[in-house]
């Protein structure tokens, strides 16, 4: 009975790593000492969904006290706030932790990047690409992101110099970051919506197509700022 149950267990250890390693990329990949995610992915992202609501509900009510402001505005602050704790949270929290995927007690930011992991394998492998670029945008980009939200809030004469460059860097990100997928030719996620289009595509997405419409916004106010002093002058 006990040689039953020693199988029994066995066998169920290893249809979860095979099923963890059909959910890895290449199929061909070890990663030594990975601890699956343990929390679901419906908890993932619904705890996530809410951290960035509520950043966006607190930072919304704190323009709305200052009257000066427009609702582009405010929505820019939204953005730069909630970006910029992406940046230094949870990319910090993954360049700072390399050994994240062996942890065995639950903790978010770890199966955050666990669940991650399955849209992109790069990740817990440490790939020495993604591991820079995030090391530059959860060490400089994030703290910009969030003097952005400072910035606006003030009226500092710096807002827009700043959000143009923050969202080329952005962009520069990535860009590296698919752009090495593509050199490399292999595949790194997992097939299916939820992995490959969700996870790798539109996510980071994301941040292609806002800094391009802040980075168009911030120039053109910066063209309209120097003719304007160049006519007072």
């Amino acid at each position: 009975m006990a040689t039953g149950i020693a199988r029994d267990a066995t066998a169920s250890v290893a249809v979860e790593i095979a099923s963890e390693v059909q959910k890895r990329h290449p199929y061909s990949l070890a990663i030594p000492g990975f601890v699956a995610a343990q929390l679901s992915v419906v908890s993932i992202l619904g705890i996530f969904a809410t951290a960035c609501a509520l950043v966006v509900t607190l930072v919304w009510r704190f323009s709305k006290r200052l009257r000066y402001l427009r609702n582009v505005e405010r929505c820019l602050m939204c953005w730069w706030a909630v970006t910029g704790l992406i940046h230094v949270v949870l990319e910090g929290y993954f360049v700072f932790t390399p050994d994240f995927y062996k942890k065995k007690e639950i903790h978010y930011l770890a199966e955050v990047w666990k669940e991650y992991n399955k849209g992109d394998s790069r990740y817990a492998a440490r790939d020495p690409a993604i591991v820079t670029v995030e090391a530059i945008t959860a060490v400089f980009v994030g703290p910009a992101s969030l003097l952005c939200v400072f910035a606006i809030a003030k009226e500092k004469f710096y807002q827009y110099p700043l959000q143009l460059v923050v969202s080329i860097a952005q962009l520069y990100g990535d860009t590296v970051y698919y752009g090495t997928v593509f050199v490399d030719g292999r595949e790194f996620s997992a097939p299916g919506f939820l992995y490959y289009w969700f996870y790798f595509m539109f996510l980071n997405s994301i941040w292609i197509l806002v800094p391009i419409v802040i980075a168009t916004q911030s120039w053109h106010r910066i063209c309209i700022l120097m003719q304007l002093s160049k006519k007072l002058h």
